[in-house]
């Protein structure tokens, strides 16, 4: 299942993980392939050291994962995971503002922190789980006019994670334009990752990334 293993950003965001855990997390992916790992911010520049010398990238979230922080302080954090060496930042959406329909300030504070990267990809995490199918394509419409390289489904703390129904939508919304799609939050198995892969995702956040390209049931495992 190789095949699989770029598609994997290999991810660890509880807040119980432990400098071990990041650690093993980076040799797991490094000996996978696997795209990139996905750490919190703190443990960027020890990913970064631990993964040297690999091709897998680092992803660093960025307003995790509640999205609800001010824009200055996504900006703040967004700059220290740059100059700690993170190579993608997975943002998520102040949702509240959406629900608000203030979607000039929802935009403004994906453009802030798109702003700070001059080479690094930025995914737009919309929890998808709390909007509505209208909001879920608006999300959508905002993240994409704002310069997001991926919309991504959810940050796995939400109350649920990535469905087909909302893939299908976001992939509605992507038409016209280069942005992708990550999808996560209980994805756990081959089988479903290739779901999701087959509908045109082109990334898979997981903390199951070894069961998906083995074939091997891990579990009930989380982020």
């Amino acid at each position: 299942m190789n095949i699989l293993n770029k598609y994997i950003d290999h991810t660890i965001l509880k807040a119980t993980a432990t400098k071990f855990d990041i650690i093993k997390l980076c040799e797991e992916a490094v000996k996978h392939d696997f795209f990139s790992v996905c750490v919190n911010s703190c443990h960027v520049s020890l990913a970064k050291a631990e993964i040297k010398n690999s091709n897998t990238k680092v992803c660093s979230v960025i307003g995790f994962p509640l999205g609800a922080m001010s824009t200055k302080a996504k900006v703040e954090e967004t700059k220290q995971a740059i100059k700690d060496g993170a190579d993608e930042i997975d943002m998520v959406i102040n949702i509240g503002l959406l629900k608000s329909e203030a979607f000039d300030e929802v935009y403004n504070d994906i453009k802030a922190v798109k702003d700070q990267l001059p080479n690094q990809v930025l995914k737009v995490i919309l929890e998808t789980c709390y909007l509505t199918d209208q909001e879920v394509t608006k999300a959508s419409q905002l993240a994409i006019k704002a310069g997001a390289d991926f919309i991504k489904t959810s940050t796995g703390f939400g109350t649920a994670g990535a469905t087909v129904h909302h893939v299908k939508l976001m992939k509605d919304a992507i038409k016209n334009s280069n942005t992708k799609i990550k999808a996560s939050g209980g994805i756990r198995d081959t089988k479903t990752a290739l779901q999701y892969i087959n509908l045109g995702v082109e990334r898979i956040g997981t903390s199951n990334g070894i069961a998906i390209v083995t074939g091997k049931s891990s579990g009930e495992k989380s982020y």
